[in-house]
């Protein structure tokens, strides 16, 4: 008996909506797998912490799950999906402020504890491109964090997610101009904090 192995069909996300609203469950966990890394990355992003992150990931994915058979598909589900963890993400930020846990250490650590400082890497040791490219991570991570909510939502959904303005509007229910006018002042606030952490001895020529 020769098995017969041919590549497993690419379902759209209509598709796998309208299978899980007949009752394929297995649908959903496709849906899952689509969007996994796109909810954790913008968790990720917006809440700074990794744990955290997945904790708000596992949140959205069962909020979606509860409530997919209301999908009515007058958006893009990809859209509704972002609205959904930009939500969540909210309001994790707004449970965080409320006990206080927005608080960023300084850089030299915080006094009133006894955790070490924390350490710079010595700017005349050598450093390959990996380590290079990590440290400017954490410095757009840092400057990010150091951002309104609404100034860091709208640089996290337009140049790190890339969506497009309708969409972004969409999400977060707002005119597209209004989009226009929030980024062009949210990425002069980035450039702003991005600046006021690069030294001139940071930067190499």
């Amino acid at each position: 008996m020769f098995l017969i192995f041919g590549l497993a069909r690419e379902y759209s996300d209509d598709d796998l909506v309208r299978k899980f609203r007949a009752g394929d469950r297995g649908a959903f966990a496709q849906l899952v797998r689509r969007y996994q890394d796109r909810v954790y990355g913008m968790c990720y992003r917006w809440l700074g912490d990794a744990a955290t992150a997945e904790e708000v990931a596992q949140e959205v994915f069962i909020a979606l799950f509860k409530s997919l058979d209301r999908f009515r598909g007058e958006s893009s589900l990809s859209t509704w999906v972002y609205r959904i963890t930009v939500n969540h993400c909210k309001n994790r930020k707004t449970y965080q402020r409320r006990r206080a846990w927005d608080r960023h250490e300084p850089l030299e650590g915080n006094p009133r504890d006894d955790k070490p400082d924390r350490e710079i890497a010595d700017p005349s040791s050598e450093t390959d491109d990996g380590a290079m490219q990590e440290e400017a991570s954490v410095l757009v991570k840092d400057a990010l964090a150091s951002l309104g909510e609404e100034q860091r939502q709208i640089i996290i959904l337009r140049d790190i997610e890339d969506m497009d303005y309708e969409d972004i509007a969409e999400v977060l229910g707002v005119p597209r101009g209004t989009v226009k006018s929030r980024l062009h002042r949210a990425r002069g606030e980035l450039a702003k904090a991005l600046r006021n952490r690069i030294g001139k001895e940071d930067v190499k020529v």
